[in-house]
């Protein structure tokens, strides 16, 4: 199977997306999105996590266009970009449980 679309500025594309899903706080993030839209404050409660960090992994997420937001009111509620995350992310955990059977 070839791969599609690959060009110069297409690997730095890929090689930033998977630098910023690399940092596992970033990843439970998304992973916590994955199940449903949710606020800084839920997202920092069910991580455990100072809002300040959380903020800051957003952010970095959304550059990153792996989620998005809209507001509701006068709260900011974050989703995954598009479904497009979940399956990259489902992907991954099923390829590292084969890896992990194969061992």
């Amino acid at each position: 199977m070839m791969v599609e679309g690959v060009t110069d500025e297409n690997i730095l594309r890929v090689s930033r997306f998977y630098k910023s899903i690399s940092d596992p706080t970033r990843l439970k993030i998304l992973l916590a999105l994955s199940e449903e839209e949710l606020n800084v404050t839920s997202i920092t409660n069910k991580l455990g996590m100072e809002q300040s960090a959380i903020s800051h992994q957003l952010k970095l997420l959304r550059e990153n266009y792996l989620v998005k937001s809209r507001k509701e009111g006068k709260t900011v509620v974050y989703s995954l970009d598009d479904h497009h995350v979940t399956e990259i992310l489902s992907e991954t955990f099923l390829h590292l449980s084969h890896i992990k059977e194969c061992d």
